[in-house]
């Protein structure tokens, strides 16, 4: 039996590993260094590099004065998804930080670890624009799954034409489909024009494909829908496209 093999030692050509120089610098443990260049706070020649395993000669290296592991969790991002985007990959995509909310009210740094890891609790159908949910903390996604039909939605719904009073009567009392009840909804009108109206829909255990049965039960044609609360959590006025941090007083 063989001993496995050694890896080889680092020689000075290769340089060494961004972290390993930090924890020196730090004089901390190459844990605590690994986080301090994953959080952002670590420059090589100027230039802020997020890579622990990042290898370096002679650069010049610095750290932030204001380096700090507080704050160093998983994250929620909410991003208003365009119409016709899939909820999935081409949603994911629209996570960079090119398209951070530049009136965003949380002081938190873009960085790379925020756009891993994260999934998507709450399904928004493709044809729908509005608030979708990203999220790394697994307490977020299990109050989004577990209580999925506690929280409410509120979507704004826009129909050709006019809904009638009879039309909001029928909704707001209730519908089924195979004699098994639907989710109840309290419909109001929320603006209207010349050729079209939109619908304010507040429902619990939304699913896709709801508000479009719904509509034509009724004989409304929708036009386009768009999801702007979910439980507590508003989308506010994050533009198309453009996503922001769910903020630590904010809850669903």
């Amino acid at each position: 039996m063989t001993a496995p093999a050694k890896p080889a030692p680092e020689t000075p050509s290769d340089g060494e590993r961004l972290a390993k120089r930090v924890a020196a610098m730090l004089a901390c443990s190459r844990r605590e260094a690994e986080q301090y260049v994953a959080g952002g706070w670590v420059r090589v020649d100027g230039k802020v590099v997020e890579e622990p395993q990042f290898r370096v000669l002679h650069q010049r290296i610095e750290i932030d004065r204001n380096a700090s592991l507080i704050g160093d969790t998983a994250v929620t991002l909410l991003l208003h998804k365009p119409a016709g985007c899939e909820a999935g990959p081409a949603a994911l995509a629209l996570l960079r930080p090119a398209s951070h909310f530049a009136a965003d009210g949380c002081t938190m740094r873009p960085l790379k670890r925020h756009f891993a890891d994260l999934n998507a609790p709450v399904a928004l159908e493709t044809g729908a624009s509005g608030l979708l949910v990203f999220t790394q903390d697994w307490r977020v996604a299990r109050k989004l799954t577990e209580d999925a039909g506690l929280l409410e939605h509120e979507i704004i719904v826009e129909v050709q034409g006019q809904a009638s009073a009879d039309t909001l009567a029928r909704l707001n009392q209730g519908l089924s489909a195979e004699a098994k009840p639907l989710p109840r909804v309290r419909v109001s009108v929320n603006s209207t024009s010349e050729s079209a109206c939109k619908l304010r829909f507040a429902v619990k255990g939304v699913h896709p494909g709801l508000l479009a049965y719904l509509c034509e039960r009724v004989g409304l044609r929708i036009m386009s829908m768009k999801q702007i609360r979910i439980g507590r959590v508003s989308m506010g006025h994050l533009p198309a496209g453009q996503w922001r941090y769910l903020q630590d007083h904010e809850r669903f």
